[in-house]
């Protein structure tokens, strides 16, 4: 099931911040991602259902960047006067029409050109969930959507590394190396030890 909706904009601020992911500014989200891009604040979540399996996203054929590129299930950022919490809830009802809890894991900085077209240059704050309810996707920023096994993923992205977005590979192999066996075994507590770690080394 899907639906269409506007949520977002190339003029809607977003969050600048400096190599230690303070905040030092605001700027529209075009300006951001033109050139070789803007280091801003932005957030990746990751949602896995009761059978162990990842729910992915195709990006819209409107996508400026990594149009039709598949990645994880949702991915944006916070606007200017949002807090995080405030603004991954937002994006998932936005994008898929879900709420439920979500878990911080770590956060890192990253840069990936897309050609001339622009970047991709973020703090990204990584997030997880466990969700097994209705999915209605928002086909103006989402053309697909499919259910991975967890344990099969490395297998995919390495088939077909071309038709993953660069940042669900980079942020699937720190879960994988750090977080996984924790999230499928259900361990809560320690990927909280862990993710307070990063949060305090970053």
């Amino acid at each position: 099931m899907a639906r269409s909706e506007v949520v977002s904009s190339s003029g809607e601020e977003l969050i600048l911040v400096d190599e230690l992911d303070r905040e030092i500014g605001q700027s529209a989200k075009s300006d951001c991602h033109s050139g070789n891009g803007i280091l801003h604040r932005a957030f990746s979540i990751f949602l896995f259902n009761e059978d162990d399996e990842l729910l992915l996203q195709r990006r819209s054929a409107e996508k400026p960047l990594w149009p039709e590129y598949w990645s994880n299930t949702c991915c944006s950022h916070p606007r200017v006067g949002e807090t995080m919490e405030q603004a991954i809830s937002r994006r998932l009802a936005e994008e898929l029409a879900i709420e439920c809890p979500l878990h911080f894991l770590y956060k890192f900085k990253y840069q990936a050109q897309y050609g001339a077209v622009g970047a991709e240059h973020e703090y990204c704050w990584v997030y997880y969930g466990r969700y097994s309810g209705s999915v209605d996707f928002n086909d103006r920023e989402i053309s697909e959507i499919r259910y991975v096994p967890a344990i099969s993923m490395d297998e995919m992205i390495a088939a077909t590394p071309e038709s993953f977005t660069p940042w669900l590979k980079m942020e699937w192999s720190q879960i994988t190396r750090r977080y996984l066996d924790n999230i499928l075994g259900g361990n809560d507590s320690s990927i909280a030890v862990i993710s307070n770690e990063s949060r305090s080394t970053t």
